[in-house]
C-alpha cells in the first residue's frame, strides 16, 4: 500500500509538471483608426456614434502570439476586457480568432488603475502563467495597465515586447529599446507589454466562417468589478489644431522659399 501511494504521488508530480501554459491576452476596445473622432458635453466626453470598434492593435499582435503558444505547446488561451456589453462583438471576434474562453468584467474602463485591479483579481482566480497586454491602448496612449497588473500581481514584467519564447518555466524575451534591442531571460508568471513584432501585420488572423460559427458556443463570461478607487478622470478632450493653408512655390524661386521660412513659417 505504501508502495502504491508513492507511485500515484510520482504519477501526479509529472502529469502536474506537463500541465499546458494558461495564458490570458487582455483586450482594449478601440475606435478604428479611420474613424472620425468627435466630442460631446462641451468636448468632455467621447461621441461613439457612428464609430467602428476593434481590437487594441497592440492587443491583437499579443493575441495572435497567443495562438501560436496554443498550436505549438497546447497552451490554453482565455482573453479578458473591461466594458460593456458594447465591447462584446470585439471580444466575440477574439473568439472566432482562436481563443477558448473570454471573459467581460462589467465596468466602464476609465482609469488604468482601475482597469488593471480589474484584470489582476481575474488573473488571481484564473491562475494563469502568461499574461499578453498590449504596451498601450491607441485611443488613450497611456501605457499604464500592463506595468500596474504585473506590480499588482507581483509577477515578472517585460515591455515594449517583440518577441517570447517559453520553454517550460523559462522565458526568453526581445524588448525594443532606444537605438536597438535587448535580450531578457526571465521565468514565469509573466506579464508582457506587447506590440509589433511579436508577430508581423501578415500574420494577424482574419475570423473564417468555421470560426465565427465556434465563437457562439465558446464561453463568454460576465463577471461584476471589484471596488477599486479611479485616481484619474478625463477633464476634457481636444482635437489636434486643423492644417493650414498650404503655399506653392516654384522650384526656381529659391529665394522666395527662404524668405518665406525666415520670415513666415520661421523655421530657419
Amino acid at each position: 500500500m505504501h508502495n502504491k501511494i508513492h507511485i500515484f504521488i510520482a504519477i501526479f508530480e509529472t502529469l502536474n509538471l506537463k500541465r499546458n501554459m494558461k495564458i490570458l491576452v487582455c483586450i482594449s476596445n478601440v475606435p478604428d483608426t479611420t474613424s472620425k473622432i468627435n466630442f460631446t458635453e462641451g468636448n468632455t466626453k467621447f461621441d461613439t456614434n457612428g464609430v467602428q470598434f476593434v481590437i487594441n492593435p497592440n492587443d491583437e499582435f499579443g493575441l495572435t502570439r497567443a495562438m501560436w503558444f496554443k498550436e505549438k505547446q497546447g497552451a490554453a488561451v482565455h482573453v479578458a476586457t473591461v466594458g460593456g456589453p458594447q465591447t462584446e462583438p470585439t471580444i466575440r471576434k477574439a473568439l472566432a480568432i482562436g481563443a477558448d474562453e473570454a471573459i467581460r468584467i462589467d465596468a466602464d474602463p476609465t482609469d488604468g488603475f482601475f482597469v488593471a485591479r480589474q484584470l489582476a483579481e481575474i488573473v488571481k482566480n484564473g491562475g494563469y502563467d502568461l499574461v499578453i497586454a498590449g504596451r498601450e491602448s491607441i485611443d488613450y496612449n497611456g501605457g499604464m495597465v500592463p506595468g500596474i497588473l504585473a506590480t499588482l500581481l507581483d509577477m515578472n514584467f517585460v515591455n515594449t515586447c517583440i518577441n517570447l519564447e517559453i520553454d517550460g518555466n523559462n522565458a526568453t524575451a526581445m524588448r525594443e529599446i532606444d537605438g536597438g534591442k535587448e535580450k531578457i531571460s526571465t521565468t514565469l508568471p509573466l506579464v508582457i507589454g506587447g506590440q509589433k513584432g511579436l508577430v508581423e501585420e501578415s500574420d494577424l488572423r482574419i475570423p473564417n466562417m468555421r470560426g465565427i460559427m465556434m465563437a457562439r458556443k465558446k464561453t463568454l463570461n460576465v463577471v461584476d468589478p471589484v471596488d477599486a478607487p479611479k485616481p484619474t478622470r478625463d477633464k476634457k478632450f481636444e482635437k489636434p489644431a486643423a492644417k493650414g493653408p498650404v503655399k506653392l512655390i516654384d522650384a526656381d524661386n529659391v529665394e522666395e522659399l527662404v524668405e518665406l521660412l525666415h520670415n513666415e513659417a520661421k523655421v530657419i
